[in-house]
């Protein structure tokens, strides 16, 4: 991420959690933001860019973990989420994620890239009461 950019991940996550996480409650949909646009800007994401070299898309590893993958829903099924998972699995091979449980286009796009659940946790790393499925996808993906 270049300096400046904090911003436009920020919006991005908003723009992607409102289109995809309708389970949220308007309050923890708030809170979650708040701690959003506060740890985001500093975090070192890797940016996916459109022609335009604007972010439309961003991953945050933690080691060998994707602590977040988030698309502007304007790119959505573009190849944006694809390329960010390869870039991960090249880096790292075996990579891992969670993903909500309620979040079934989440839940499809990794299984369609060949992870697979290896668990699952009832609450989120925050104590909410959002189902987590924890999985792995155990090599790159030029290997599927």
């Amino acid at each position: 991420m270049r300096p400046g950019e904090g911003a436009r991940a920020v919006e991005i996550w908003g723009d992607a959690v409102d289109a995809t996480h309708d389970f949220l409650t308007p309050g923890d949909r708030a809170a979650i933001g708040r701690e959003v646009a506060e740890f985001l800007p500093g975090a070192p994401l890797s940016l996916a860019v459109g022609e335009d070299d604007r972010a439309i898309g961003f991953l945050l590893m933690n080691d060998s973990h994707m602590e977040a993958l988030f698309v502007d829903p304007r790119h959505r099924g573009a190849g944006v989420g694809r390329a960010l998972v390869d870039h991960a699995a090249a880096l790292h091979g075996a990579v891992t994620t969670d993903v909500n449980e309620q979040n079934g286009q989440a839940v499809g796009f990794y299984r369609r890239l060949g992870f697979v659940p290896t668990g699952r946790s009832d609450r989120d790393g925050q104590g909410r009461p959002y189902p987590l499925v924890h999985l792995l996808l155990d090599r790159p993906l030029s290997q599927a």
